[in-house]
């Protein structure tokens, strides 16, 4: 910590943007173009220790987790983080959060992973090829955690078979059904997404 705290220091001087009271994910190959940019100012093995220290804090794996884009020298989001930077992030997060509370978080870790897998547009097998380990019990998690998926699309699914059949307007359906709100929103969601491949489709040859 000695060695690299004035490095990490010069770097919240010269980009408060991504190392200040806010961290934002980086961009890969961003060691490169800091040595490059400033070859006066950084030698390579403090930098390389530095950058290695801050992407390894708690406050750096939560910007990751979240699923912030990558972010280049000027502040500009240039790439998005993978799916499994993201998966890791939300392991490591969890593991030091439950070293230091006898409560159990797995549940939450559950949630955090059910929206990780959502928001990444993956199906469930090119996820899981994605992001699975040795962690035999992180896998688990996993596991149940797209089976809940699995079983909420299942009951979605279902749920926009009886729309069909009703022959009711969404709100009809909803109210006759007693949805609530993130259950009509789930079902409208659906719809659109079932109507969009037949709006998007070429118009027939005259």
């Amino acid at each position: 910590m000695q060695a690299v705290l004035p490095v990490l220091e010069k770097l919240f001087g010269l980009y408060p943007h991504l190392f200040g009271a806010e961290f934002r994910p980086l961009k890969l190959g961003i060691y490169q173009e800091l040595l490059a940019a400033h070859p006066e100012e950084f030698k390579r093995d403090t930098l390389k220790a530095a950058l290695g220290q801050h992407t390894r804090s708690t406050r750096y794996l939560q910007s990751v987790a979240s699923g912030l884009s990558r972010h280049d020298l000027q502040g500009a989001a240039v790439e998005s983080v993978s799916p499994e930077h993201i998966y890791l992030s939300i392991l490591e997060l969890f593991r030091r959060r439950q070293a230091r509370t006898r409560e159990d978080l797995r549940p939450k870790l559950k949630a955090q992973l059910i929206a990780a897998f959502e928001a990444s547009g993956l199906g469930s097998q090119a996820y899981l090829a994605r992001v699975q380990n040795s962690d035999l019990e992180a896998n688990a998690l996993l596991a149940d955690a797209l089976a809940e998926v699995d079983q909420k699309l299942a009951r979605q699914e279902a749920l926009l078979r009886a729309y069909d059949a009703s022959g009711k307007t969404l709100a009809e359906f909803a109210d006759m059904y007693g949805l609530d709100r993130a259950a009509l929103a789930a079902l409208q969601a659906l719809d659109l997404k079932r109507q969009a491949p037949s709006a998007d489709a070429a118009p027939a040859p005259q």
